[in-house]
C-alpha cells in the first residue's frame, strides 16, 4: 500500500509488494479457462503458431530418427519427456502473440518476433540456457540410470526394448527410477519456470527476479500448480502421437495457456508501462519469405 496526496486529502492505492509481484490464489477451475483462452488463442491465430511451432515436431522426428540410426532407442522417452523442461522458452513467440490478441491488437508471425526485441530478451536467453542445461543434465542421467539397469548393451529393436522393460525385473526398477528422477526434473523446471517468461515478456523483469516470483506462485498455489504440471505432462505426451506430430498443437495451445495463466496469478501493476516497440511498417504475410532480408527488398527499391 502507499499514500499519495492531491492537496490535502490522502489517497490510498495499491502497489506492488516490495518482494515482487502480488500473486493471487487460483483454483482448478482457472487452469480450465487458462486453456480455454489458449485453444481461442490459438483458433484465431492458427497459421501464426504452426511456423512458430513446425520445428519442433521436425526436431522430434530427426531426434527419433537418430536414436533409432545410433542403437540408443533408451533415450527416445527422455529426449521426448525433455519437451516440458525446454517448453518454456520455446513458446516465447506464443506469449507474445497471446498478449497482442489481449490487447485487442492485430496478430501476425512478426509481431511474434517482435519478442527478439524486448529489453529482457536476454534475461529470457539466460534462463533459456538454464533450462538447456537441466534438459542435457537430464538426458544424461536418464543414460545413467538405463547403464545401471541393463549395462552398456543396447536394445536390438523395439521390441526387444519393450521385453526388457516391462518383463523383468531389472525394467521395472528402471520404469520406477526413471520416473522418479524425471518428476524431480519437472518440478525443478515449473519451480523455476511456471510464469518467467511472461512476467518478463510482460514486465522487462530480470531472471532472478523471474525465478523467485515463479516460486513464490509455486509455494502459494502449490495444488492448483501440480495439476498444470501434471496437465502439462499428460499433454505433451500425447503430443508425440503419431511421430511427434501432435506437438504443432499441443505446444502452441501450452504457450498460448501459460500467457493467460500468468494473468490469472499475477495481479496487473496499473503503474507499469510497456517499452514500446520501434516503429516498423507492416509487412503483408505473403511476403513472408521475402521480408526475412529487408535488405534485398531496398535493393530492388
Amino acid at each position: 500500500m502507499a499514500t499519495l496526496y492531491q492537496g490535502n486529502v490522502p489517497t490510498v492505492v495499491q502497489t506492488a509488494d516490495a518482494d515482487g509481484p502480488v500473486i493471487r490464489t487460483i483454483q482448478l477451475s482457472d487452469l480450465h479457462d487458462a486453456l480455454r483462452r489458449g485453444w481461442e488463442d490459438f483458433k484465431a491465430v492458427p497459421s501464426h503458431a504452426i511456423i512458430l511451432c513446425v520445428i519442433y515436431p521436425v526436431l522430434g522426428l530427426v531426434l527419433a530418427r537418430v536414436v533409432m540410426g545410433y542403437s540408443v532407442l533408451p533415450l527416445l522417452f527422455p529426449l521426448a519427456a525433455g519437451f516440458a523442461l525446454i517448453g518454456p522458452f520455446a513458446a516465447l513467440g506464443l506469449y507474445e502473440l497471446s498478449s497482442r490478441r489481449e490487447r485487442y491488437e492485430e496478430a501476425s508471425a512478426w509481431d511474434a518476433m517482435e519478442v527478439l526485441r524486448s529489453p529482457s530478451f536476454g534475461a529470457m536467453l539466460g534462463l533459456g540456457t538454464l533450462l538447456l542445461a537441466l534438459f542435457v543434465t537430464w538426458v544424461a542421467t536418464a543414460q545413467a540410470i538405463y547403464v545401471a539397469a541393463f549395462g552398456y548393451e543396447g536394445a536390438s529393436g523395439i521390441s526387444d526394448f519393450l521385453i526388457r522393460v516391462l518383463t523383468t525385473r531389472q525394467g521395472w526398477w528402471l520404469i520406477v527410477v526413471g520416473c522418479g528422477a524425471g518428476f524431480l526434473f519437472a518440478l525443478a523446471a515449473l519451480c523455476i519456470s511456471a510464469v518467467s517468461f511472461p512476467l518478463m515478456l510482460d514486465r522487462h523483469a530480470g531472471a532472478f527476479e523471474s525465478m523467485v516470483t515463479s516460486l513464490r506462485v509455486v509455494a502459494k498455489n502449490p495444488v492448483p500448480m501440480a495439476a498444470w504440471g501434471l496437465i502439462v505432462a499428460v499433454l505433451l505426451a500425447l503430443g508425440t502421437i503419431p511421430a511427434f506430430l501432435g506437438l504443432a498443437v499441443v505446444i502452441p495451445l501450452l504457450g498460448h495457456a501459460t500467457w493467460h495463466l500468468y494473468r490469472k496469478v499475477i495481479v496487473s501493476d496499473p503503474s507499469a508501462r510497456p517499452v514500446p516497440p520501434p516503429h516498423r511498417p507492416r509487412k503483408p504475410a505473403a511476403d513472408f519469405p521475402a521480408n526475412l532480408f529487408p535488405w534485398r527488398n531496398r535493393t530492388d527499391a
